[in-house]
């Protein structure tokens, strides 16, 4: 089959005969897949292009994106593919067939060119009123006269305290040398006192007020229209971006369009984020609808340097994010057969849960990988649901921590309120000793080989890289320094074998995803676990074929009721 570009269909054909391969008997489920065959050689051939083209090779190896191929069939049988990339490009495109984006919004023509030339005017008054010396000014004054009312009122307060304290010791030993009538006279004369550091106190404020409220009437001149133009900017900026999501329209297999504000008003936040419509997946589905061709499979890629903050293997395969596509794509899927969600498959069904302890009070388990520690939003199936069955009248709350659902190892649970609240507060402050043990991808940079007798002094270390959930596609993590919470591992190779890493990790703190990321990510030792579906190498890591090689090893603990301390052990079985 001759390889065709068509820069009007953005229809590519195969260069390679494709009469061996099967056609996918039903579609992708974008979110978690293995890539069809099919999809495997468009890549391929997608890719080859990428590497030919030196603008490309630039401009990813500062950051890379995300690419995707669709499987599709047009009206002419012919089954072929089309290419997509997320976001925006900064290279010309025209040496690779790139459908378009959904809605261009940066043409010359545009209302949102309009719109933003607006903006920007009002962007510019705002600064230049920021920046005026009058406002500056008035601001530093009124700082100046903060300050200073407070320290005049502490400083006075506080002399009103020795006067307090003066007119108390007087009053006592005027009891013992002072008449009645004396007496009488000398409490008149210190409650009048009193009265009189009241009212000192009272017009210190008020004068001080007064003086401030000056100058924030001064300053509520220029602040007051400071308020009105960023209440302008405001709104033009919703009206934009509500007139932004109108223009983002997505079709389906019937025909039915919806447009993106209509299609996230049903989800938390209610707004699409930042950037949804423009990612791969939903502009292969839209061109091939409003094109007449029949999608078959789609696979995503990333290609090129990872960003600072996620953990991103260049030329792996991913899943559609779940913040920005799953809504889109339930539309545009609609009515399409799709392939099972593996996530809605039970995992543990077949498994036991091995109790390694037990007593009146709480109970040691093996869990073992792909098991939920706790009910799931689909999979009821997990540790709390099967001790919770095995010991009904439990009195605790079960849970006192988790493991991730593919980590296997020791679990502890309480069976009382008592020792739940004990080994919770060990949880807390991290008086509880985790070990876990791992299998890595590849060798630790700097560490002598499998052969050597002498260990490395590079053989242990510290990954203190601060973690948040990445709104936009859960459950990944994200390293982030701004917004992220502090997260610490320390780690000790253990041996090195068959060009892959065996080491010990010591979690100080217990973040989603930890020891995950911060051996995955380029910061941290930049070598994921083997079998990490998601932030591994391989591509969609099947999980019924191969495991994620993380194993909560050893845990030690002091005994909720008799403060014994405990070591449990148990090793990994890879």
């Amino acid at each position: 089959m001759r390889h065709m570009k068509n820069q009007q269909t953005c229809f590519t054909s195969f260069r390679h005969n494709i009469e061996s391969y099967a056609l996918p008997e039903r579609f992708t489920f974008p979110f978690y897949y293995q890539p069809h065959p099919l999809c495997l050689l468009a890549v391929q051939e997608l890719q080859q292009q990428l590497n030919n083209n030196a603008n490309y090779q630039q401009e990813f190896a500062r950051t890379g994106k995300m690419f995707g191929v669709l499987l599709v069939k047009n009206l002419q049988g012919e089954v072929g593919y089309l290419c997509a990339f997320s976001g925006k490009l900064n290279v010309a495109q025209a040496s690779i067939n790139f459908v378009p984006a959904v809605f261009e919004a940066l043409a010359p023509t545009d209302f949102y060119q309009r719109q933003n030339v607006i903006i920007n005017q009002l962007n510019q008054q705002l600064q230049q009123l920021q920046n005026n010396d009058d406002i500056k000014q008035g601001q530093k004054a009124l700082i100046n006269n903060e300050e200073q009312y407070q320290q005049e009122v502490s400083a006075y307060q506080q002399l009103m305290t020795i006067n307090r304290a003066n007119r108390k010791e007087q009053r006592s030993a005027a009891q013992q040398t002072l008449t009645s009538l004396d007496f009488l006279l000398l409490k008149d004369k210190l409650a009048k006192e009193s009265v009189f550091d009241k009212n000192q106190l009272r017009d210190l404020k008020t004068y001080w007020r007064e003086k401030i409220n000056a100058v924030q009437e001064k300053l509520h001149i220029f602040t007051d229209e400071i308020t009105q133009l960023k209440d302008k900017r405001k709104q033009l900026s919703n009206a934009l971006q509500n007139k932004l999501f109108e223009q983002y329209r997505f079709l389906n297999s019937a025909a039915t369009e919806k447009n993106l504000a209509e299609l996230f008003i049903d989800t938390p936040y209610q707004i699409p984020p930042a950037g949804a419509g423009d990612c791969a997946a939903p502009k292969l589905l839209q061109y091939a609808f409003k094109s007449g061709m029949t999608p078959l499979a789609v696979a995503e890629f990333w290609w090129g340097q990872a960003p600072k903050s996620e953990i991103r293997q260049h030329k792996r395969f991913y899943g559609a994010c779940i913040g920005k596509c799953k809504p889109i794509l339930a539309h545009m899927l609609a009515g399409i057969v799709l392939d099972d969600d593996p996530l809605l498959i039970n995992p543990a069904a077949n498994k036991a849960l091995e109790i390694v302890y037990q007593d009146d009070v709480m109970v040691v388990v093996n869990k073992p990988n792909e098991f939920l520690s706790v009910p799931g939003k689909n999979i009821e199936d997990s540790v709390y649901l099967r001790i919770k069955q095995q010991f009904p009248k439990a009195t605790g709350t079960l849970i006192v921590h988790r493991l991730d659902m593919s980590t296997s190892g020791l679990m502890v649970l309480a069976l009382t309120k008592r020792a739940q609240k004990s080994l919770q507060k060990q949880f807390i402050s991290r008086t509880i000793k985790k070990r876990y043990v791992a299998l890595l991808e590849g060798k630790v940079a700097g560490l002598l080989d499998e052969n050597s007798t002498t260990r490395s002094a590079q053989s242990v270390g510290d990954i203190t890289l601060p973690l948040r959930g990445d709104f936009d596609d859960r459950p990944r993590q994200l390293v982030c320094f701004d917004h992220g919470k502090a997260a610490k591992t320390q780690w000790q190779v253990i041996k090195q074998v068959a060009g892959r890493t065996k080491l010990y990790l010591y979690p100080e703190t217990g973040r989603t995803h930890q020891l995950r990321v911060h051996c995955a990510h380029p910061l941290g030792l930049n070598l994921p676990i083997l079998g990490d579906d998601l932030y591994g190498r391989d591509q969609m890591a099947d999980r019924k074929a191969q495991r994620l090689h993380l194993h909560a090893e050893k845990l030690t603990l002091n005994h909720p009721i008799t403060k014994a301390v405990m070591t449990f052990q148990l090793d990994a079985d890879f």
